[in-house]
C-alpha cells in the first residue's frame, strides 16, 4: 500500500548541502502499528513529513497503493493529505480561536463534506477518543491529554488510510501517555499508523513493528514486509487508454480538495474575535478615509440636492420656449456685432455714422422665422424618452381666456387684465407686450394677466406648494388662488379679481401726473379662507362678444345690457382650493394667482370652434365677417386708373337704378303687409272678420293706426334678434307688435330681413372695396385654434442635464427634417446654472482625492497589520496544510480576514458619518438660510462599503500569498 524507494532528502544550506535521508526504501502493511526510532537529527521527522505529503523528496519514489508520486502536482499532495492521511503532533496543533467541534470539522470542511454530515462525522470521533461532552470548549480550556485526544479524533475524522504521529506522547505525563498509546494501539487494527518517538520502552510495548533510523538511514527493521510476504509476480502495466484517463481525472477532481469562501470568513471572523481591541482600532484607522468622503458625499449630495430643486423650480418657469414666429436672439446678436465690426473700416479723422437701426431691422427680418409646430407637435408625441426628461410639456394657443365677474354694478373683465390700463399707465399696445411678456415664463416679467395655466404635473405642484385650504382642481372648470410665503396676496391681483373696487383707481396715474391730490386705499384687507373659497368666475368664449346685424357681425363689447347676457350665460369657474408656495422651494411654477387647469384651454378652443361666426368664417374664407368685404388676395385687386373705376356707362347705372327700384318696391310691398297697412290687401286665406280681429289683438283702432304702429316699430327693431329667435332685446311696444303678427307674417317678414341681410351682403362684397383685415387676422382675433397646432410650445425639463438630452432631441428632429420645417426655440435660463453643478462636482473631486490620500494610507497599514497576522497564525497555516488546505485556501482564509476589517471599517465610517451630519446639518442651518441638508446616500453608502472592502482586500493580497508560499513543515515548527 505505502513503499518508499531510495527516499532522499537534501536540504540547501548556504553554499552547502546536507543530506537529511540517504536511500531510505521501506515497505509498509495496511494495517500495523510502525515506531521509528533514532537520536534527534537521524532524519525521523523529515521522512515522517515526507510520508504525509508536508515536504517532498529529492529523488526516489513515494508509492501509494502501487502508484507513483513523482508527477504529483500540489493538489494532488493536497488531495492526498486530505483523504488518505492523518496528522497527530506532539504540541498537539489545534487551532486555539476555533472550538473542540471545529477544529474536528475542519478536514471535513475542506473535503466538501455537507454541513450535517460534517457534524455527526466530527461528533463520532470525538465520542470515540472519550470526548463526547466537551463539544464546545476551546483547546485552551483542556488538559494536554484531552487536546491530544482531539488532535487524534481531527486525524480519523476524515477515515485517512494512514496515521502519522510525531511524539504524540512528548509531552504528556506517564498515565495519560499510556492511555494515548493504548488508543493508537486499538486503532492500528484497521490502520496504518507509524510514529516517530524517542521513546523505545513505548515502542517496545505497543509497535508491531520498529525501525531505526541513524544519520539519515535504515540501519534495523524489526519485521519488514519481505521476511513475511512473498510478492506476486507483477504483470506488465498496460498503456492508459484515453477512457482510463478521462475516469482517473475525475477521480482527481472529486478528490480536489476546497475551503468555501464562508469557511474562511469563519476562521477569520473567530481569530479576529480573539484580538478585539485590535481588530477595532485597525477598523477605525481604516474608516477615518471612509468618513472623510463620506462627510464630503453628504454635503455634495445635499448641495446637489438643493441644486437639483433649483434646478427643477427654476425650469418650471423658465421653460424652452417654442413659439410659432421666432427669432434666436443669439443669431441676431452675433450677426449685428459680426456686421459692426465689418462697417467699422476707416480712417479714423472724421465722426462716421453707424446704421444701428437698418442692422438691427434687417436682421431681425432675417432671423425671424416661422415655425412649423403641428409637425414638430405630432413628433414630440411620439418620442418616448420625452416623458422621463420632463416634468411637463405644455401646448399654449391663440385663444384668449376672457374671464369675467358679476356684481350688482355690472360685469367687469378679470383676464386679460385692463387695470393698468384703466389707471393709465400704460396703452392698450403697451398693455398687449406686457401681457406677451408674462407668456414667456417670467422670464421678462410677471405680466398683466393674474390668470395663469399650471404645469400639468401634481407631483411637482405637491413639492413647490402647500395647499393651505381646499384642494387642487380636478376638473376643466376648477382654479386655485396663490398666496404668497406670507399668505398674502398682492393689491393688484385684488383690484384685478374684484376683491377691491377698481373704480376707484381710473385715471389715477394720469390725475397724479397732472398734480391732483389722489388716495389709495392702503388698509390691509383680511380674507378668510372659505371667502376665497366662494369665488365664482364667468369663462367667456370671444366669438360670444360678436352679434350678427344686416349680413355682419358686430362687436358688442361696448353694449353694457349685452355683455350682462353674454357673462350670465358664461361657463362659472369656481376657486377651489387655495396654494402657499413651500418654504424650501426656489421658484414656482405658476406665474399669476389665479392657476387653471390644461383642459379649461381646450374646452374654451372646442367652444370657438364651434361657434356660428367662425364657422361662417370658415365657410367664406374670402369674405371679411366684420365688415362683409372681401379680404385683398394678388387675384382679385388690379392696378387700374382710379378714373375708370368711378366712370360708368349710363345705362348699366339706369338698369340697375331699375333693379334697385323693383327691388325696393317688392320690399316695401311685403314691409307694408307685415305692418299692415291699410291700402295692402287682406292676405289670401283671411276673412275680413279674422283681419279686424287682428287689428283687435294688436290695440289698434282702424288700419291706420296698425299700420302706423307696425312702421315705428319696425323702424327701430333690432331685426337679427327675430331671426335669431331672441326676443330680450326688444322693448315692450316691438314685443307686443310681434305678439300680433300672424305666423304668415312673421314668416314673411324673416323672409324679408333674409333677402335684405343678402342684399346688403352681396353689395358689401362687390362694391369694389375691400377689407383691411384678412382671414388669418379674423380667425385669431375670434380666438380659432386648432388642438394640433399650438401657438407655442413650453418643454419644461426636469434639470440642466435633462435639458440638454432635450436640445438633442430638437436637433435629431432638424436634422431629420427640411429647411423650411426646422425648429427655432428660445432657451431663456441657458447657462446661468449649467455650470454650478460643474464647479460643485469639481470641489467635490478633489476634496475626495485629498481624502482618498488617507483611505490609501490606511489600507496599506490594513495590509502591513495582516502582515503581521500571518506571522501570528504561522502555525495555524501549518495545521490547516497538514489537514490537506492548498495554497489557495491559506490565501483565501487572510483574504477574508481582509474582507472582514474592510467591512467593519467601511460600515464603522459611515455609521460615524451619518451621526456626524447631525451637528453638521445644525452648523448648517444656523449660519445660513439656504435649506441644505447634507445627507449620505444609500447608494453612496453601499459603494462606499464597498470601496473599503475592496481597498483592504487589494492590500491583503501580498500577505495572503506569503502566507500561501510558507513551508507547512517550517510553520509547524513555528511557536
Amino acid at each position: 500500500m505505502l513503499s518508499l524507494k531510495d527516499i532522499k532528502k537534501d536540504y540547501v544550506v548556504g553554499d552547502s548541502t546536507v543530506s537529511a535521508l540517504k536511500g531510505v526504501s521501506i515497505d509498509f502493511r495496511e494495517n500495523e502499528f510502525v515506531s521509528i526510532l533514532g537520536p534527534s537529527g537521524c532524519g525521523k521527522t523529515t521522512l515522517l513529513n515526507i510520508i504525509g505529503g508536508l515536504d517532498r523528496y529529492t529523488s526516489g519514489d513515494l508509492n501509494i497503493n502501487g502508484k507513483s508520486t513523482k508527477d504529483f502536482k500540489d493538489c494532488d499532495w493536497d488531495s492526498y493529505r486530505n483523504h488518505s492521511i492523518g496528522f497527530v503532533f506532539q504540541s498537539y496543533n489545534l487551532i486555539p480561536h476555533q472550538t473542540v467541534l471545529s477544529n474536528v470539522e475542519l478536514a471535513l470542511t475542506l473535503s466538501g463534506v455537507s454541513k450535517s454530515e460534517r457534524r455527526e462525522r466530527a461528533v463520532k470521533a470525538l465520542e470515540q477518543v472519550g470526548l463526547g461532552d466537551q463539544l464546545h470548549k476551546k483547546p485552551n480550556q483542556m488538559s494536554g491529554g484531552q487536546m491530544q485526544r482531539v488532535a487524534i479524533a481531527r486525524a480519523l475524522v476524515n477515515e485517512p488510510d494512514i496515521l502519522l504521529a510525531d511524539e504524540p506522547t512528548g509531552a504528556l505525563d506517564t498515565e495519560t501517555s499510556v492511555q494515548i498509546m493504548e488508543l493508537l494501539k486499538s486503532i492500528s487494527k484497521d490502520k496504518l499508523i507509524i510514529m516517530v518517538t524517542h521513546n523505545p520502552e513505548l515502542a517496545m510495548k505497543y509497535s508491531s513493528r520498529i525501525i531505526k533510523l541513524l544519520d539519515g538511514k535504515v540501519i534495523d527493521d524489526s519485521d519488514p514486509l519481505d521476511k513475511n510476504v512473498v510478492e506476486p509476480i507483477k504483470k506488465p502495466e498496460k498503456e492508459p487508454t484515453k477512457a482510463d484517463k478521462k475516469a482517473a481525472k475525475k477521480e482527481r477532481k472529486k478528490l480536489k480538495t476546497s475551503m468555501s469562501f464562508l469557511t474562511a470568513l469563519s476562521l477569520s471572523r473567530n481569530n479576529l474575535m480573539t484580538k478585539k481591541a485590535r481588530t477595532l482600532l485597525t477598523s477605525f484607522a481604516g474608516s477615518i478615509g471612509i468618513i472623510g468622503i463620506a462627510l464630503i458625499l453628504s454635503i455634495s449630495n445635499g448641495v446637489q440636492l438643493y441644486i437639483d430643486q433649483v434646478q427643477s423650480d427654476t425650469l418650471s418657469s423658465y421653460p424652452l420656449q417654442i413659439t410659432k414666429t421666432t427669432a434666436s436672439i443669439g443669431e441676431i446678436m452675433n450677426t449685428m456685432a459680426k456686421n459692426h465690426e465689418d462697417s467699422a473700416n476707416h480712417d479714423k479723422d472724421k465722426v462716421y455714422s453707424q446704421n444701428a437701426m437698418g442692422e438691427m431691422i434687417n436682421t431681425l427680418m432675417e432671423e425671424t422665422k416661422v415655425n412649423n409646430l403641428e409637425k414638430f407637435k405630432k413628433y414630440l408625441d411620439d418620442n418616448s424618452d420625452l416623458k422621463d426628461l420632463t416634468s411637463d410639456v405644455q401646448y399654449t394657443y391663440a385663444t384668449t381666456l376672457n374671464v369675467f365677474t358679476e356684481s350688482d354694478s355690472g360685469v367687469m373683465q378679470v383676464n386679460p387684465s385692463t387695470l393698468l390700463e384703466d389707471m393709465g399707465y400704460m396703452s392698450s399696445t403697451q398693455m398687449e407686450a406686457m401681457s406677451m411678456s408674462g407668456s414667456m415664463g417670467g422670464m421678462m416679467g410677471m405680466g398683466t394677466d393674474v390668470w395663469s395655466e399650471m404645469i400639468d404635473n401634481e407631483e411637482l405642484i405637491d413639492k413647490q406648494y402647500d395647499v393651505i385650504a381646499g384642494r387642487l382642481p380636478e376638473k376643466y372648470n376648477e382654479v386655485v388662488l396663490v398666496v404668497d410665503k406670507n399668505n398674502e396676496i398682492n393689491d393688484y391681483v385684488l383690484y384685478s379679481l374684484g376683491l377691491l373696487d377698481p373704480s376707484s383707481l381710473h385715471g389715477i396715474v394720469r390725475r397724479a401726473m397732472a398734480g391732483e391730490d389722489i388716495s389709495v386705499d392702503s388698509e390691509q384687507h383680511v380674507y378668510t379662507y372659505d371667502e376665497l373659497l366662494d369665488l365664482k368666475f364667468k369663462v367667456v368664449p370671444t366669438p360670444d362678444f360678436y352679434k350678427k346685424k344686416d349680413g355682419v357681425w358686430e362687436d358688442m363689447t361696448g353694449d353694457e345690457s349685452y355683455m350682462k347676457k353674454a357673462v350670465a350665460n358664461g361657463t362659472e369657474i369656481s376657486v377651489v382650493g387655495i396654494l402657499r408656495p413651500d418654504e424650501d422651494a426656489s421658484s414656482a411654477s405658476i406665474s399669476g394667482a389665479i392657476g387653471y387647469r390644461h383642459d379649461l384651454m381646450t374646452y374654451l378652443i372646442d367652444e370657438v370652434d364651434n361657434s356660428e361666426i367662425v364657422k361662417e368664417q370658415i365657410a367664406n374664407p374670402d369674405i371679411d365677417v366684420f365688415t362683409g368685404l372681401k379680404f385683398k388676395t394678388d387675384e382679385n385687386v388690379a392696378d387700374t386708373d382710379s378714373s375708370s373705376e368711378t366712370v360708368s356707362d349710363s345705362t348699366a347705372d339706369t338698369e340697375s337704378k331699375a333693379d334697385k327700384t323693383a327691388d325696393s318696391s317688392d320690399t316695401d310691398k311685403k314691409a307694408g303687409l307685415v305692418a299692415g297697412d291699410s291700402s295692402m290687401e287682406i292676405p289670401e286665406g283671411m276673412t275680413e272678420e279674422q283681419y279686424k280681429a287682428l287689428m283687435e289683438q294688436s290695440g289698434a283702432s282702424d288700419t291706420g293706426e296698425l299700420a302706423d304702429m307696425g312702421m315705428n316699430a319696425m323702424g327701430s327693431m333690432d331685426m337679427s334678434a327675430i331671426q335669431g329667435g331672441d326676443m330680450s332685446s326688444l322693448t315692450e311696444t316691438q314685443k307686443k307688435y310681434i305678439a300680433s303678427l300672424s305666423d304668415e307674417q312673421m314668416e314673411l317678414m324673416k323672409q324679408m330681413l333674409k333677402e335684405q341681410s343678402d342684399t346688403n351682403a352681396d353689395q358689401l362684397a362687390n362694391s369694389g372695396k375691400y377689407s383691411t383685415s384678412n382671414y388669418d387676422n379674423n380667425m385669431k382675433t375670434l380666438g380659432y385654434s386648432v388642438v394640433e397646432d399650438p401657438d407655442s410650445i413650453n418643454i419644461y425639463p426636469v434639470d440642466f442635464a435633462s435639458k440638454e438630452k432635450i436640445i438633442d432631441i430638437i436637433d435629431d428632429y432638424n436634422d431629420s427634417v427640411g429647411e423650411e420645417d426646422k425648429i427655432e426655440y428660445t432657451d431663456y435660463v441657458g447657462l446661468m446654472m449649467s455650470s454650478i453643478t460643474s464647479i460643485i462636482n469639481a470641489i467635490s473631486y478633489v476634496l475626495i482625492a485629498f481624502v482618498a490620500i488617507s483611505l490609501v494610507v490606511s489600507s496599506i497599514m490594513i495590509g502591513i497589520i495582516t502582515y503581521i497576522s500571518v506571522l501570528e497564525r504561522t502555525k495555524e497555516i501549518g495545521i490547516l496544510r497538514s489537514i490537506g488546505a492548498s495554497k489557495r485556501d491559506i490565501s483565501r482564509v487572510f483574504n477574508a480576514e481582509t474582507v472582514i476589517v474592510g467591512f467593519v471599517a467601511g460600515a464603522l465610517g459611515i455609521i460615524i458619518s451619518y451621526l456626524l451630519t447631525i451637528p453638521i446639518n445644525m452648523i448648517i442651518a444656523h449660519l445660513t438660510d439656504v435649506p441644505i441638508r447634507a445627507s449620505i446616500p444609500v447608494s453612496a453608502a453601499v459603494v462606499l462599503i464597498a470601496i473599503s472592502v475592496c481597498l483592504t482586500l487589494i492590500a491583503g493580497l501580498f500577505p495572503s500569498r506569503v502566507a500561501a508560499k510558507k513551508d507547512p513543515v517550517i510553520a509547524l515548527r513555528t511557536e
